[in-house]
């Protein structure tokens, strides 16, 4: 790899879940007992009609799960290197799309739409969000690591020893 292809800056960005696997597998135990006892008492009392619907809910629950522990899988994969940003994104399916802006005349900017902060790199024109899943502190956190590498690339420190007074 050659020094200008070197990352300046790397982040992995993956959406929060504080519900695990396991986690999840539980609450479906426990709400499936519970209307199962629901549904038998509500048949011993005849109301079959309502012991049916009680036992509905464990689907649609055992769906929405799903589909959040599906959502986990998306990423976004932001690299800085002297030449370029690279940002790919990584869905929920397993798609990958790559967009690549050069670095030479790279700004980063945090705004704000409806109150809610967007952070938006741009290039030659062309512009593309970064971070859209974080919560407002991790995008400040974010913005402001990502605009000190911007600076740090453009602005490249050397150090030779040489030159050093002693």
């Amino acid at each position: 790899m050659s020094p200008a292809q070197q990352p300046v800056f790397q982040a992995l960005i993956v959406p929060h879940r504080s519900l695990t696997r396991k986690a999840a597998l539980i609450i479906v135990g426990v709400l499936f007992g519970l209307s199962v006892a629901v549904a038998l008492r509500f048949w011993l009392w005849g109301a079959w009609p309502v012991a049916a619907f009680s036992l509905l809910d464990v689907p649609l629950l055992v769906v929405l799960l799903a589909i959040n522990q599906g959502q986990a899988r998306a990423s976004e994969l932001i690299m800085l290197d002297a030449d370029q940003l690279t940002v790919i994104r990584t869905d929920p399916a397993g798609r990958r799309k790559q967009e690549m802006l050069p670095a030479a005349w790279l700004r980063v900017d945090l705004e704000a739409t409806n109150g809610i902060p967007r952070i938006v790199a741009r290039s030659h024109g062309r512009g593309c969000e970064v971070g859209s899943f974080l919560h407002e502190f991790e995008k400040i956190s974010l913005f402001e690591a990502l605009q000190t590498a911007v600076y740090h690339a453009k602005n490249p420190c050397f150090d030779n020893p040489l030159l050093r007074e002693d």
